[in-house]
């Protein structure tokens, strides 16, 4: 079982990570931003307005990670790790959000091409496409890190918000690049296609979230090695049940084992906590794990 020092020590991991995202993100929008208006490239513009939602969002996945790790309290006995996918949805809402205002941006660029409206990006919104994919690229790989170490749904979502980034980006350096070489009205076509991208990173941040909060059970693979190391207990003569679900970014597992009916109950009790403790140890996703035992009679 995760210790409430464990805990702690994610929740802070989970603050330093995205205080430094938040930091990047502020430098990396301001940058962006300036290199948009003074290049005159409404996809550099729309990729800083991106970067900037990132702020916001890594602000939700503090929140939510923060509340998440509260204890079990009188209203809350099983604690409150199903906020972190609360936290998600929200993300995934701005994101959507974001993308739809990119898209209205592109077009309304895209319909004032019939009116002369549109100029040629400069070079700078070239070099500011250029050095957001490899920053935010970055910030992808460092959050991703630290998600997947500590099972964080939340800052999960915020690693791919920051990947969605670094795809508009790619649509920028495009749009930019076939802009200069005549074709202006690539650049506002980039937005579209940037929009794209964060519609379906917000679509994919959405759906994981609601999965954790509707009990889904964890991956085939997952409940097969469960169910190695559960047969794997001295005195487990046969497993008749396994059931997982989802608890937020963690597991509550449940477990029926046959055992030698004709032995004291203070052995069976310590063959139940040899299958309990090796999948809690095992596992660290595993909140908790209840284990009945079921008595076989022996010849």
């Amino acid at each position: 079982m995760t210790t409430p020092r464990a805990q702690s020590s994610h929740g802070s991991l989970a603050m330093r990570v995205s205080r430094n995202t938040i930091i990047g993100n502020f430098v990396l929008t301001a940058f962006k931003l300036a290199a948009g208006i003074l290049a005159h490239s409404s996809a550099m513009v729309s990729d800083a307005i991106h970067s900037a939602s990132d702020v916001f969002s890594t602000l939700i996945v503090m929140v939510g990670i923060r509340i998440s790790g509260k204890k079990a309290d009188g209203n809350h006995r099983y604690g409150h790790e199903r906020l972190e996918a609360v936290a998600a949805i929200l993300l995934a809402v701005v994101l959507a959000a974001t993308g739809v205002f990119i898209g209205y941006s592109g077009v309304r660029s895209i319909l004032a091409a019939n009116y002369g409206g549109l100029q040629v990006p400069g070079v700078l919104a070239l070099v500011a496409a250029i050095v957001s994919i490899a920053a935010k690229e970055g910030m992808f790989w460092y959050t991703r890190r630290a998600a997947d170490k500590i099972h964080s749904a939340a800052l999960m979502a915020d690693a791919w918000h920051h990947r969605s980034d670094a795809l508009s980006s790619v649509g920028s350096l495009v749009g930019i690049a076939g802009a200069q070489l005549g074709l202006p009205i690539l650049d506002p076509i980039a937005s579209l296609v940037i929009c794209l991208f964060i519609l379906k990173a917000s679509y994919d941040i959405f759906m994981s979230a609601v999965r954790q909060l509707v009990d889904q059970s964890a991956d085939p693979e997952v409940e097969s090695a469960m169910a190695e190391t559960i047969q794997a207990q001295d005195g487990v003569l046969r497993l008749d049940l396994l059931r997982t679900r989802q608890f937020g970014s963690r597991l509550y597992v449940d477990v029926e084992i046959s055992a030698d009916g004709n032995q004291s109950l203070a052995s069976a009790h310590e063959i139940a906590d040899r299958v309990h403790d090796q999948i809690e140890a095992d596992f660290p996703a595993v909140k908790h794990c209840m284990v009945h035992v079921n008595p076989i009679s022996l010849p």
